[in-house]
């Protein structure tokens, strides 16, 4: 049974930073990629920043040189780093993972229908 679990959301004020996990438990094998998406109230789920098994990383505009996407395949968890934190950020953040293609590579990995397996998501608030 595939089982994403988030966690580090919470309130912070602009400017501050948290770290999120995702915990992927009841897999054996690696998945080929991961990404996170977010999505605030009365808005469309958008991506955010992803990465292929290889280390390849993807990250949406708004966020790139704020965001550090990561995974730790040892520990099966991946993570995004958020620094300089901004009250448009605030949203539900979401960890996906597709065990098949490599969507960053493929230029696909903002493509919600390509990722097989979510989590129930973190809260992420910030405030100005």
């Amino acid at each position: 049974q595939v089982q994403l679990v988030e966690s580090g959301g919470g309130s912070v004020q602009a400017g501050g930073s948290l770290r999120l996990s995702c915990v992927d438990s009841g897999y054996t094998y690696s998945r080929n990629s991961m990404g996170w998406f977010r999505q605030a109230p009365g808005k469309e789920r958008e991506g955010v920043a992803a990465v292929d098994l290889d280390g390849r990383t993807g990250y949406a505009d708004s966020v790139k040189g704020r965001f550090t996407i990561s995974r730790d395949h040892a520990k099966n968890t991946l993570y995004l780093q958020m620094n300089s934190l901004k009250p448009e950020d605030t949203a539900m953040y979401y960890c996906a993972a597709d065990p098949y293609a490599r969507l960053v590579w493929l230029g696909r990995w903002e493509v919600e229908g390509e990722y097989g397996y979510w989590g129930q998501g973190t809260q992420v608030t910030v405030s100005s």
